[in-house]
C-alpha cells in the first residue's frame, strides 16, 4: 500500500506518470491489482498499448514534454510475447532512449520498463509505488530552465538569439 509523504510531496509536488501498458499482460494485472483491492499510488495514467512493441518514442518524448514527470512501459515477459519479438523491441527502443535523455539532461530513472505478467497484479502496485517514490526523491522535471519547460517554449527562447546571431554575421 502506498503511504507516507516525503519532502517534496510536503511541499506540494506529486509526480505525474504516464504508463504505457501491454493489452495482454501489464494492463491485465494493472486490472487484477484493482479487482484484488491492491491500492497504490494515483499518480499514474494508463494507455493500453496491444503490445509493448508497439510504443513510438515520440509518445514518450511527448509525455515528457507535456508535463509527465515519468514514464513507465509494462510488458510481457520475455519468451511470452502474443506478438513474438515486441516486448524485444520495446527493450531495444527504451535503451535508446534512455540515453537519448540522458544526452538531454534527464534522469534516466525517469523511464523505466518493467516485465509483469497478466498475474502479477501485486507486481504493479510495487512498481508503480516504487516509481512514484522514486520521482518523489528526484523533484518535478524541468525540461528547460528559464522556459515554460516544453520543448516548444524552449524554441522560442532559442529563436530570437538565433535570429540575432543571423543579423550579426
Amino acid at each position: 500500500m502506498y503511504s507516507g509523504t516525503t519532502d517534496s510531496e510536503a511541499d506540494g509536488f506529486s509526480p505525474r506518470i504516464v504508463a504505457f501498458f501491454c493489452n495482454w499482460c501489464t494492463y491485465t494485472a494493472a486490472d487484477l491489482a484493482g479487482t484484488s483491492r491492491k491500492t497504490y499510488a494515483p499518480n499514474v495514467r494508463v494507455v493500453r498499448l496491444m503490445c509493448s512493441g508497439r510504443i513510438d518514442p515520440q509518445f514518450i518524448l511527448k509525455a515528457f514534454n507535456q508535463g509527465a514527470d515519468g514514464v513507465l512501459i509494462g510488458g510481457c515477459h520475455p519468451g511470452d510475447c502474443h506478438y513474438k519479438e515486441g516486448n524485444f523491441k520495446a527493450l531495444k527502443r527504451s535503451m535508446l532512449l534512455q540515453r537519448m535523455l540522458e544526452d538531454l539532461g534527464i534522469d534516466g530513472k525517469r523511464l523505466r520498463l518493467e516485465w509483469i505478467s497478466a498475474s502479477e497484479g501485486e507486481k504493479v502496485q510495487r512498481v508503480i509505488n516504487n516509481m512514484v517514490s522514486d520521482l518523489t526523491q528526484l523533484g518535478p522535471l524541468t525540461l528547460f530552465p528559464g522556459t515554460d519547460g516544453s520543448f516548444e517554449g524552449a524554441l522560442q527562447e532559442a529563436s530570437p538569439m538565433e535570429h540575432q546571431m543571423e543579423v550579426e554575421q
